[in-house]
């Protein structure tokens, strides 16, 4: 199964863009060029650009109006794999950058993140506070954390010495790792369903959809974000976002970031629309994607109504 034939009629723009090293990036655009707002959707670790597939068949009927915007994360989809060492969300918030120079480069901007694309988003928001309120006039923060990843959940893996053989064996012999990978797919099957869906019941294109992104992430590229993952913290800035409508959202049933890292954001920021959808997992998006645009719907209808946004045109289409 092609994880690019799901989405094929909706593909209306291909392009690429050079990050700050050179790196190639794929980029999606979907709507309108003259769209009066872009949703760009990052997505998380071991998955690519289709993973907001589902969500964005539902945000396209919701906003025909709306440009949206996915890109592939260096070392995923169809973006280049880069060195070991520029593995690291800090990296990626300089990738979501030069994203956003090339394709959207004047006009309000909402940033919406699932996991580490969540992580990339507030990442991107302390690197550049200017652009809280002006380019960045609304963020939706998905199935992620601000800070403490290796303290709940599957999260406390990062710390199990388990680990760091793994990562040491891939740094010594990648091509070696990568071959015993592949061959390990079809038994590795069942463990990543369970963390991202658990037992529950969900539909066959989400699970071909994530087990195809995860079979086609290298070794290298899921091992060696994990060091930026356990010294990740963006707690401090959180405040911040008081300044935009936010979006913070879980799965009730998430074992990768538990609902309590969505409690702790929402906790610090004033006026938030926390959702936490029952019974889902990490993969919430794929899982629940109606309950998801709906709430990114919501994002947006709040950004159109506020001076923000028309403060935000004002200032960016001079």
């Amino acid at each position: 199964m092609s994880i690019e034939s799901n989405a094929q009629a909706l593909v209306q723009r291909r392009t690429t863009v050079s990050a700050d090293d050179g790196v190639s990036l794929a980029v999606r655009e979907y709507g309108p060029t003259d769209a009066p707002v872009t949703i760009v959707l990052l997505h998380g670790h071991c998955l690519s650009s289709e993973s907001w597939s589902l969500v964005r068949e539902e945000l396209t009927r919701q906003h025909t109006d709306a440009r949206i915007v996915s890109y592939d994360h260096r070392g995923h989809g169809d973006s280049d794999v880069a060195p070991a060492s520029t593995y690291t969300v800090e990296q990626l918030s300089r990738d979501l950058h030069a994203v956003l120079d090339a394709v959207a480069p004047t006009g309000p901007v909402v940033l919406v993140g699932h996991s580490m694309g969540g992580m990339t988003a507030l990442t991107y928001a302390r690197q550049h506070p200017h652009e809280i309120g002006t380019r960045i006039v609304g963020i939706g923060l998905i199935a992620t954390a601000a800070s403490g990843l290796a303290d709940a959940g599957f999260g406390r893996l990062l710390r199990a010495p388990v680990l760091s053989w793994i990562q040491q064996a891939v740094r010594l012999a990648p091509t070696s790792m990568e071959q015993v990978k592949r061959l390990g797919s079809k038994v590795f099957a069942p463990v990543i369903r369970g963390a991202e869906f658990g037992d529950r019941k969900v539909s066959p294109r989400a699970l071909a959809l994530a087990l195809a992104m995860h079979d086609e992430t290298p070794i290298v590229t899921m091992t060696s974000f994990l060091d930026s993952f356990t010294t990740y913290d963006e707690s401090g800035m959180l405040p911040a976002l008081s300044a935009i409508p936010t979006l913070v959202l879980c799965g009730s049933a998430d074992l990768m970031t538990p609902p309590t890292h969505s409690v702790s954001i929402a906790a610090q920021v004033e006026d938030v629309d926390f959702v936490c959808v029952d019974g889902a997992g990490h993969s919430v998006i794929l899982e629940q994607p109606t309950a998801v645009a709906d709430a990114i719907a919501r994002l947006v209808t709040r950004i159109g109504g506020s001076e923000t946004a028309e403060d935000a045109n004002l200032v960016l289409t001079a």
